[in-house]
């Protein structure tokens, strides 16, 4: 009786691990307009987060949560699927961090760089 058991918990110790998220979507950014992004929490143009095109195209109750939480950079963001957008650098990238020479190691996203700068 207890071989079938071990081979069992051995069987299962050998499948592989399935991510808490499995099976959820990843948080898609839309397009809404020329040069906007939007993700469901806040919408973006080539300037960066406004609270405007937030609540034009999210709604009064989204920019109002968006924007309560105290001053914060609207020029480097980063959305909800993980892309991160600078106006200063005019570039999205895939993640926001940084590589151990102190620079953006996130690969350019030329998609959602062309969707939000025209470039």
């Amino acid at each position: 009786m207890k071989a079938p058991i071990i081979a069992l918990s051995l069987a299962l110790l050998t499948l592989p691990a399935i991510p808490a998220h499995a099976g959820q979507k990843a948080a898609a950014l839309r397009s809404p307009a020329k040069g906007v992004l939007c993700d469901r929490y806040v919408c973006a143009d080539d300037h960066g987060i406004s609270r405007e095109l937030t609540e034009r195209h999210l709604g009064s109750k989204a920019a109002a949560k968006a924007f309560s939480q105290g001053d914060f950079d609207q020029t480097a963001f980063t959305f909800a699927n993980g892309i991160f957008c600078d106006v200063k650098e005019r570039l999205c990238r895939k993640d926001r961090y940084f590589g151990a020479d102190g620079k953006r190691s996130g690969a350019v996203s030329s998609k959602y760089t062309n969707l939000l700068f025209g470039e």
